[in-house]
């Protein structure tokens, strides 16, 4: 349900961002501005072409296949009604195909399968994060092989691009992403909140901050479902060892309109499938491409994934690993194999992946519980 603000809250958070309307692209902002953002899209930046030339092997095969691969002609005929069930009815017996009936998702080193496909082009969305040229072997990363940015950028690494870039799920209007974001809109749970502060001039600023806080308000939408643009949104004030859960800040800075940062360690909110994460990205960056006069805006996140965080969620996603095609054990070898970034001292293997993220999101006033008006006791 939308949440509801009254006048005197509305008044509090326009005198705390002063920014009651959007702004001309060019105009000169008050010093000391500040804008904010809640994202509403969140998807793993994965490219494609048109006959998926990335995955030549074709796309990955799903535990539903192996299990009924598995079976005698007669069990496969009974067990799947002549291939009449859906994915979805075989989904059980499917991850219980360990030995004694193990589930393969939850423990994915119960079975070996065949080695997951996985991308094999040569073009990605993403940065440079270890700073190599060829993707060689540092103290702090793992060996592995560069992409070419879509606008010929050299040496990009977007491991986690490799990894799903060849699981339907992952590809455009795959279940996995698109079931992801729809149970965060329509939930409101894990909604990442941006404000940019200390903004001198909306179009060229050396010296900006960006900040992300987590929302415990639900998106107010409009009629066709999309999230209404300059809408308020408290931030979660929970705290560990004194300080704020979520609060991370980078520093950035605004060219030709466009936000960008430099890099830091951020923990952000997340839900979707089932599960609930606190993902900090290490070395994370941003862009942000503000659009339609100021009432929304694009974006990319790039940074190192925590591995057994991600691939934990993944394979912990329930019925949905059904239709998204791709095996749990196949898919927890791969991401180890893949892994390239904060190497382990003492066991030599990265437990981090490179990734890049897209975006969307709406013009929101950002409501900390200081800005919020103090109630008189009567």
């Amino acid at each position: 349900m939308a949440t509801k603000i009254s006048k005197a809250l509305l008044l509090a958070a326009t005198l705390a961002t002063g920014l009651g309307v959007a702004a001309p692209a060019d105009a000169a902002a008050p010093p000391g501005r500040k804008f904010g953002f809640v994202v509403r899209n969140w998807f793993t930046a994965v490219y494609e072409t048109r006959f998926a030339d990335e995955c030549p092997g074709g796309l990955a095969i799903s535990n539903n296949e192996y299990w009924w691969r598995g079976l005698s002609r007669e069990d496969r005929a009974k067990k799947t009604e002549n291939g009449l069930l859906t994915t979805l009815a075989t989904w059980g017996a499917a991850v219980h195909r360990g030995p004694n009936n193990g589930d393969v998702c939850i423990n994915p080193d119960l079975v070996q399968d065949p080695p997951m496909a996985t991308v094999e082009g040569k073009i990605s969305y993403g940065v440079n994060l270890d700073g190599t040229a060829d993707g060689k072997e540092t103290d702090k990363t793992c060996a592995h092989e560069k992409f070419t940015g879509l606008n010929g950028e050299p040496a990009i690494d977007n491991q986690m691009y490799r990894l799903t870039g060849c699981i339907y799920g992952w590809r455009t209007d795959g279940i996995y992403e698109i079931n992801a974001d729809e149970m965060r809109g329509t939930s409101g749970l894990g909604m990442i909140l941006m404000e940019v502060t200390n903004v001198d001039d909306m179009v060229n600023d050396d010296d900006v901050t960006i900040t992300f806080y987590r929302s415990i308000d639900q998106f107010p939408q409009a009629p066709d479902g999309t999230p209404l643009p300059y809408q308020t949104y408290r931030i979660d004030p929970a705290k560990v060892d004194g300080k704020l859960r979520y609060g991370d800040s980078l520093k950035g800075k605004i060219k030709d309109g466009k936000v960008t940062t430099s890099t830091g360690d951020v923990r952000l909110p997340f839900y979707g499938n089932y599960n609930f994460m606190h993902p900090q990205i290490k070395d994370m960056s941003v862009e942000i491409n503000i659009t339609d006069e100021g009432r929304k805006a694009t974006g990319m996140v790039y940074g190192y994934y925590d591995l057994d965080q991600f691939v934990y969620h993944v394979v912990g996603s329930g019925p949905v690993i059904g239709n998204a095609n791709f095996s749990c054990p196949g898919f927890a070898a791969a991401a180890r194999k893949l892994a390239d970034g904060y190497k382990d001292p003492k066991t030599g293997k990265c437990t981090a992946i490179s990734s890049a993220f897209r975006f969307v999101a709406y013009r929101a006033f950002v409501l900390k519980p200081e800005d919020q008006p103090k109630t008189s006791s009567r």
